[in-house]
């Protein structure tokens, strides 16, 4: 799968890496429903550095479709819930 990260690039992530992706998701998805802003930044820092690291990335003159789009390290809390869907960022 390919995955972009805001303000990064892209990285191509194997699909086994899905599982371990999709319960980060779900801590950020609950950390944003609670208001959580300081869980919310550790979590988010979490699933970006899961992507990088568990992905290739692609390079820079590459554009591949992405898959998936996660918000920059910066995201404000209230720019990524207006990136949700009802599965998260991740679907899923």
């Amino acid at each position: 799968m390919i995955v972009r990260i805001m303000g990064e690039g892209q990285v191509r992530v194997a699909e086994s890496h899905l599982p371990g992706l999709n319960r980060l998701d779900d801590e950020l998805l609950a950390e944003i429903e609670g208001g959580d802003h300081e869980g919310f930044r550790k979590t988010l820092g979490a699933l970006l550095d899961a992507v990088r690291s568990a992905g290739e990335p692609l390079p820079d003159d590459v554009l591949q479709p992405s898959e998936l789009i996660l918000p920059a390290a910066e995201a404000t809390l209230e720019e990524v819930k207006a990136m949700l869907t009802d599965d998260g960022l991740i679907p899923g």
